[in-house]
């Protein structure tokens, strides 16, 4: 788990608080719903996934209204629980680190970093101390998360 006074420490910091709802499927793409709150501002996003390889995937993600968002809680997949999560977002060396924390762990965190390919080089500060990479560990992906956390623990 990362040491939350260092992260909020970092230069540039932007702290996100995320509801995650999924959609049932769309065509075969994933669609989920974000609830983001920043700074007080509320804002609601619906995004269209469609994987492409392990690390790579399309994205339609755009902004909706509030009644957009709760006219498509209509279509959502009751299989799949809300994930609830903290965004630490910081540049470093020309990317953007996101890392997710979640409330239902007390011992880890997802870190990701937006990459232009999948080959691109990238570099981490030195207080981030990556325990395993999980990009192709399905058990780490928010969809699998959202059928295998008990709505309780969320």
């Amino acid at each position: 788990m990362p040491d939350i006074s260092t992260l909020t420490a970092q230069k540039g910091l932007r702290i996100k608080d995320i509801e995650q709802i999924y959609l049932n499927a769309e065509g075969g793409k994933n669609a989920r719903l974000r609830r983001v709150t920043e700074n007080g501002e509320v804002k609601h996003v619906k995004t269209v996934k469609e994987r492409i390889s392990v690390l790579s995937a399309y994205e339609n993600e755009y902004e909706i209204d509030e009644d957009t968002f709760e006219a498509e809680l209509k279509n959502r997949d009751t299989a799949k629980n809300t994930i609830v999560k903290t965004r630490y977002c910081f540049p470093f060396d020309s990317h953007i680190i996101e890392i997710d924390v979640y409330p239902f762990w007390s011992d880890r965190a997802i870190l990701e970093v937006e990459l232009e390919s999948e080959n691109e080089r990238f570099s981490l500060p030195d207080f981030i101390d990556v325990v395993r990479e999980v990009s192709d560990d399905a058990r780490y992906k928010n969809t699998h998360l959202a059928q295998s956390v008990p709505h309780d623990e969320i």
